[in-house]
């Protein structure tokens, strides 16, 4: 199938007819929505943000360990609505005190899996961050738990749903690229350099910084972790292979009829930032500052790449996925939407911008619009729990062969490692008394 540039604008504009209508279809019912946000930093109100925004949520709670975060969240929405939400320290009171329609969680990664399983069983439809889980059972636990309840699952991959992604992986799957045989992953950040230890410190006042820790081993306190940096700690999250990773993985999973890979190998350190630090007086995080991971499906290979130090001009894109096709190469990117670049000398590069939201250049409205319209229809969310758990799934494979030091050969059908007992155990984690590590 060719794709010329008249069938592209005409493919653009009726991705982005669809795309502008999507949250048209939140007001079949009209209905009120009692929502709660457990994690109600940044991230957790960009979310709740857009949930009020939508006109069909009240928020009636607001979660989190940290005082701080939870008083001026409160305020804001009170701001904004002129209801004040109860605030809770402890999302299991949350859960047992208040009736609620809807759960948001924006906690740090290691609580996610356990967080959403305990919504769930209390009756929530759940919107969930990526990554699905710390481990791959937990995420396992949470995508059996999310299906044997019936509830609607949406997980926070607005890439799926952002209009240039859209129109950009119709394009990929036309033909125009050719036949794909390889795709390369990467993040690519700034300068880098040596880092210098953190001094650990008490918590701030009338933060439980145990129960922030919760299953994960607790370190002494450091502001290199709370607030924000917990995903370079890789007891409480995976590096930037389970953040970034997630994201761009998936897009390999939506383009492929290959639902996982065979193989899966990754090698990576921290040869700027140097050793990591833990002890009674500072730390430093303990995240690669630099990493692979190769992960061999049947039919091509994708690569995955960050680095923390070298970018330069040389670097025409720094985040995306390149996929290299016998027709071209194609980038889908963020903030620079797509471009193909054909490998014919006569050939025409095709481009279409991205349409984000801001400040934060993400589609968190239209992913929203979509979970409240499988809420209401049974339909599936764009971005439902299985795809979620997959993508996932891929990340934290690459972390337990960073960890393991070798290859691992993987049965997707049936989730588990093949002939390593060795790895098979990183599969899970040992949990910090008394939590338990979840089944669905």
């Amino acid at each position: 199938m060719t794709f010329n540039r008249r069938q592209f604008i005409r493919t653009t504009a009726a991705a982005t007819a669809l795309f502008g209508s999507v949250p048209l279809l939140q007001a079949k019912t009209g209905k009120m929505y009692r929502t709660a946000l457990i994690g109600s930093g940044w991230w957790g109100m960009n979310l709740m943000r857009e949930a009020l925004a939508s006109g069909q949520v009240k928020a009636v709670a607001l979660c989190d360990v940290d005082p701080n975060p939870l008083e001026v969240s409160a305020e804001e929405i009170n701001d904004l609505t002129g209801e004040t939400p109860k605030t809770y320290r402890d999302y299991r009171e949350l859960l047992d005190k208040e009736d609620l329609d809807i759960v948001i969680i924006a906690s740090p990664d290691h609580w996610h899996a356990l967080q959403g399983i305990a919504a769930l069983k209390a009756g929530a439809h759940v919107f969930v961050e990526k990554p699905t889980g710390h481990t791959v059972y937990e995420s396992k636990a949470l995508r059996d738990t999310a299906k044997a309840s019936g509830k609607t699952v949406q997980v926070g991959l607005h890439r799926r749903i952002g209009p240039h992604h859209v129109s950009g992986m119709k394009f990929l799957k036309s033909g125009a690229v050719g036949d794909i045989g390889a795709v390369n992953m990467f993040v690519i950040g700034g300068g880098g350099g040596k880092e210098s230890p953190t001094r650990n410190s008490p918590a701030p006042d009338g933060m439980d910084w145990d129960l922030y820790c919760g299953p994960s081993p607790m370190r002494p306190f450091n502001r290199k972790i709370h607030p924000g940096g917990f995903r370079n700690f890789l007891d409480y999250a995976n590096g930037t292979l389970g953040d970034w990773g997630v994201h761009w993985l998936d897009q390999v999973l939506w383009w492929t009829d290959e639902k996982y890979p065979k193989r899966v190998f990754s090698s990576g350190g921290r040869p700027i930032a140097g050793p990591a630090i833990l002890n009674d007086t500072e730390q430093t995080s303990d995240a690669p500052d630099s990493q692979v991971a190769v992960y061999d499906f049947e039919n091509f290979t994708a690569t995955w790449e960050h680095r923390k130090f070298g970018a330069s001009e040389t670097d025409k894109h720094r985040i995306g996925c390149y996929f290299h096709g016998t027709k071209g190469t194609f980038h889908m990117g963020w903030k620079d939407g797509w471009t193909f670049y054909p490998s014919s000398k006569n050939g025409e590069i095709i481009h279409e911008d991205s349409q984000l939201q801001e400040p934060d250049g993400h589609n968190i409205k239209l992913l929203w619009a979509d979970f409240l319209e499988s809420i209401e229809s049974g339909n599936p969310p764009v971005s439902d729990i299985e795809i979620g758990h997959r993508a996932t799934t891929l990340s934290l494979l690459g972390m337990l062969s960073l960890k393991l030091g070798r290859s691992v050969e993987w049965d997707g059908a049936t989730e588990t490692i093949i002939g390593d007992a060795e790895a098979s155990k990183l599969l899970t984690r040992e949990y910090r008394a008394p939590w338990e590590y979840p089944v669905a």
